[in-house]
């Protein structure tokens, strides 16, 4: 049986709520051992909904695989109790506000002085320096300090909340994680640890490239809703169908968008390049908006031209392919038995550790 390949190494966690948590997730998956310390009263995200009985779901998908203890660190005594655990660890990942752990003696250079081979890792919401790292901030902060969300926010008129918590864990969880396996390999060749600073407002600059292109080219700020990737372009947005559900045209390449047009039935002079977008998005809105949304599932999406009816969450968790795939398969145990999905970590099946 392949051994899984983090097998062997320890990693304490300081972190709660979501970027750190599910990025330690993803290091117990691939066999990491992980110690999560948490304040007396519990990580905040225990109390989070939906809850079956006292118990948080949310918190379990996050956790599943962890040894959790519960800790004072403003105890200067239970601060030294942790130093065997300090000297062991050789990752140690942090989400506190930049100077807290210092405070508590727990900083990086207090660390290293104990374990100089240890990798250390800060998530924070505007990282270790500039004139808002101590600024407080959530995901939706964060996307909005950096202009991701004015790409795509419905405007002042029809406000819209994206679905994705994508700085937490596009931001803060995945950099962290890349950045610490590169430590892992640098430490093989030096012997020495790493200091590594995640700005989770830092990442979703990497998602404005297309955005921070436009804006180069043309020198304006690109518009909300109305560049190619955020619903411009009539051949990548989403349209309503007849019973309120949505049709996701992605046909970007000449070959799918020719496929989707023949379809549907759209005259050729709306097909040529000249072709206004606003009037081909209104003949396409027009022409699936007469219809349901089992007509357009039939119709287009055996025709392979990145076509598809927008699934609910139960209608995912019941394709055949994603089940094929265990993309929802993954189970942690609440005390009482009851079973609650795992979050899904991004880790290969080949490298995963049974846990």
């Amino acid at each position: 049986m392949r051994v899984p390949p983090l097998s062997g190494l320890k990693v304490v966690d300081f972190t709660t709520l979501l970027p750190g948590p599910f990025a330690t997730l993803m290091l117990a998956e691939a066999g990491a051992e992980v110690l999560k310390i948490e304040p007396p009263r519990g990580d905040d995200m225990r109390r989070m909904p939906p809850m079956v009985g006292s118990e948080s779901a949310a918190f379990a998908a996050l956790n599943a695989g962890k040894t959790s203890i519960r800790l004072d660190l403003k105890d200067a005594a239970t601060v030294a109790g942790l130093r065997p655990h300090l000297e062991a660890a050789d990752i140690l990942i942090e989400q506190f506000r930049p100077g807290v752990m210092d405070r508590l003696g727990l900083g990086y250079e207090a660390v290293r002085a104990i374990n100089p081979r240890i990798i250390y890792c800060s998530i924070t919401g505007y990282g270790q320096s500039g004139p808002r790292a101590h600024e407080a901030g959530h995901d939706l902060n964060y996307i909005s300090r950096t202009g991701m969300l004015s790409l795509s926010s419905g405007g002042a008129e029809h406000p819209t909340m994206p679905p994705l918590l994508a700085a937490d864990i596009a931001g803060g969880s995945f950099p962290a994680i890349i950045n610490i396996l590169l430590a892992v390999i640098e430490r093989h060749r030096s012997g020495q640890g790493s200091y590594i600073d995640i700005a989770m407002a830092d990442t979703p600059a990497s998602f404005a490239w297309h955005a921070a292109a436009t804006l180069a080219v043309s020198g304006r700020s690109p518009l909300d809703g109305a560049e190619l990737f955020t619903g411009g372009s009539p051949r990548y947005r989403t349209y309503p169908t007849s019973d309120r559900r949505l049709v996701a045209v992605g046909a970007l390449e000449d070959k799918f968008w020719t496929v989707f047009c023949d379809a549907i039935g759209m005259p050729e002079m709306m097909r040529v390049p000249s072709a206004s977008p606003r009037t081909v998005i209104d003949f396409i809105s027009q022409t699936i908006a007469a219809k349901p949304a089992r007509h357009w599932k039939a119709l287009l999406e055996p025709l392979d031209c990145c076509v598809c009816v927008v699934a609910t969450l139960e209608e995912a968790t019941s394709d055949p392919h994603f089940i094929l795939r265990g993309l929802f398969a993954r189970k942690a145990t609440l005390s009482d038995g009851t079973e609650v999905p795992r979050a899904h970590v991004p880790v290969a099946d080949v490298f995963r550790a049974e846990k």
